[in-house]
């Protein structure tokens, strides 16, 4: 399989995905990855963080189905599910093609933080080996949507 480049869905700060508040994210129970820090914005756009087919989707989180068999997910935030798809606004739905750097929701890391629950995003290449995945960014640095975060080789 040819390599992939997985973009950043968001603005925010490189974190390890081992910082996530959430044992199946922290320990990748559901797979490798990295986690982002948003930018405490009012509303910030996500971007799809490589070309794919929209998987399953929600208010909170998506897959996204790479053309290879290889998925990502993107999640908004631990325990954002409660939020009921308050401060998330859909652009797409489940089935769409869409294209890398494509906005794909927008959401609120303001409210998800005044509602008291973590802000941080996985993105988690789903059930691959750890090794398959090379982190381009170092924890701590700031990153715009677009900027490339991982390989998967």
């Amino acid at each position: 399989m040819a390599a992939v480049q997985i973009l950043s869905p968001i603005a925010g700060i490189v974190r390890p995905v081992a910082d996530v508040p959430d044992v199946v994210f922290a320990e990748q129970i559901i797979g490798p990855g990295i986690a982002i820090e948003p930018d405490r914005l009012q509303t910030q756009d996500v971007v799809a963080p490589a070309d794919g087919v929209v998987g399953a989707l929600h208010a909170h989180a998506f897959a996204l189905e790479l053309d290879d068999e290889r998925s990502v997910l993107v999640h908004l935030g631990i325990d954002t599910v409660s939020l009921a798809g308050l401060g998330f606004t859909l652009h797409v739905r489940a089935g769409d093609q869409v294209r890398a750097g494509q906005v794909l929701m927008t959401w609120s890391p303001v409210d998800v933080a005044a509602a008291g629950l973590a802000t941080i995003c996985p993105v988690v290449a789903l059930q691959a080996p750890a090794d398959a995945l090379t982190v381009e960014v170092d924890a701590g640095t700031h990153v715009e949507p677009g900027a490339h975060l991982l390989t998967w080789h």
